[in-house]
């Protein structure tokens, strides 16, 4: 059986597992609670997303100095890099009008619930000057905190360097290249235990959730819910066929897999691995395109995430009888564009960035407390939409530069993983 098979009849069980024990009340069960829905369950999923976090920053850096001197001629470099931005740009700008249009025209969150979650504390959100500072900084203190901008411009500068510096610079390329194939060796040996780590997330999630939560924001969850699946089955799509002429049933297909774990780990991040290996292995990208887009767009490619802002934004005006002025509006596109570019690829990510969103827009930021409760499920499907958006842009930025295999991306068994 495949992984991804494996993976997707995990992800229904553990759903199936949770929904049960949440429908019975058997969550509310002691022992059950504390030893299997926060132990057991709660234990293999966080270990899971941590040896995909440890290995995270060594895999972004070594693939991306690689794809670098692989380019060679620097110009190739800006050629790519520039396209990928405009490209990642124009997606969210598409998601996030296709958002707020929607959701002023049904009105979402008239008459909803106000009554907020008094558990949850607004962390403080990166400004955009905050955001364009921290691309350059200490590369030892971007790994150590995550912070993927700065290990992005590192690594292009020192792959550039290697490029310019001749016979010395070969000798570091070479070392990195065993390093990047020692480091994709350790990336198959986790993703084997994928199945097991989403089936503990999913009924971790699924038996804490609960209906009566969805039941009270049907509005918001739907509205959220159909257009994070219209963007990613409509919109990516339509750019694919119009911008590359990929055919973007066969795209689907071969994302499901990449899909499926996004959904069961929330995070963008943790799934790069996955990502990378499907779109050089199963669509044909050349490794010196997918190393650079990939990571940069886990770091800045949120359309997911652009979509739950605005749909947030006017569920939050429209709940505490707030009318949006065309100034918020405008206020709303520059921050949530800002924001879903400035979110960390991790799970929930996105509801702390929400808080600037609703701040610049002068709207109350309490008003996350009413839509915690089901952001959960909701951070699952976005974080599948934007690793979706990553590989699109980055097969339609390949097709552009000739660095793409037609032959693999038609071969319905390219790359497929086998136990």
């Amino acid at each position: 059986m495949s992984l991804t098979k494996k993976i997707i009849i995990f992800m229904v069980a553990g759903a199936a597992l949770g929904i049960t024990l949440n429908l019975t009340g058997w969550n509310q069960n002691e022992f059950i609670s504390t030893y299997l829905v926060d132990g057991l369950f709660y234990v293999i999923g966080q270990l899971f997303v941590q040896s995909l976090q440890m290995i995270m920053i060594p895999l972004v850096f070594v693939s991306l100095f690689c794809g670098t001197t692989a380019l060679r001629d620097p110009a190739m470099l800006g050629k790519i890099g520039g396209r990928t931005l405009a490209f990642y740009l124009l997606t969210t700008a598409i998601a996030l009008g296709i958002a707020l249009t929607f959701s002023l025209l049904i009105g979402v969150g008239m008459g909803a619930d106000i009554s907020s979650n008094p558990g949850y504390v607004a962390r403080e959100g990166k400004s955009f000057i905050e955001v364009i500072l921290s691309i350059i900084d200490n590369p030892v203190k971007a790994m150590a905190e995550g912070n993927l901008l700065a290990v992005i411009m590192f690594s292009i500068l020192l792959g550039l360097s290697a490029t310019f510096a001749g016979k010395p610079g070969e000798q570091v390329i070479d070392f990195f290249k065993s390093f990047n194939a020692v480091i994709m060796q350790l990336v198959m040996l986790i993703m084997h235990l994928a199945p097991y780590a989403v089936f503990a997330i999913l009924a971790k999630v699924c038996a804490e959730l609960g209906i009566d939560a969805i039941k009270s924001l049907t509005g918001y969850f739907f509205t959220v819910l159909g257009l994070l699946i219209f963007h990613a089955l409509v919109i990516y799509p339509l750019l694919l066929k119009l911008l590359s002429g990929l055919n973007p049933l066969t795209f689907l297909k071969k994302m499901k897999g990449a899909v499926t774990f996004a959904f069961g780990t929330s995070s963008s991040n943790a799934t790069i691995p996955v990502t990378l290996r499907t779109v050089n292995e199963r669509m044909g990208v050349d490794k010196s395109v997918a190393s650079f887009t990939i990571p940069f767009g886990a770091t800045i490619n949120m359309d997911g995430t652009a979509i739950m802002q605005g749909v947030a934004t006017v569920f939050i005006a429209n709940a505490y009888g707030v009318d949006l002025t065309t100034t918020q509006l405008m206020m709303v596109v520059l921050m949530a564009t800002m924001a879903s570019i400035g979110s960390a690829g991790v799970p929930s990510a996105g509801l702390v960035m929400l808080q600037a969103v609703l701040y610049q827009a002068g709207l109350p930021i309490e008003g996350i407390g009413i839509i915690l409760g089901i952001d959960r499920l909701l951070d699952m499907t976005r974080t599948a939409v934007n690793i979706t958006g990553d590989a699109a842009v980055t097969c339609i930025v390949a097709k552009s530069q000739n660095q793409f295999d037609q032959t693999i991306f038609d071969d319905p068994q390219a790359g497929t993983l086998k136990d």
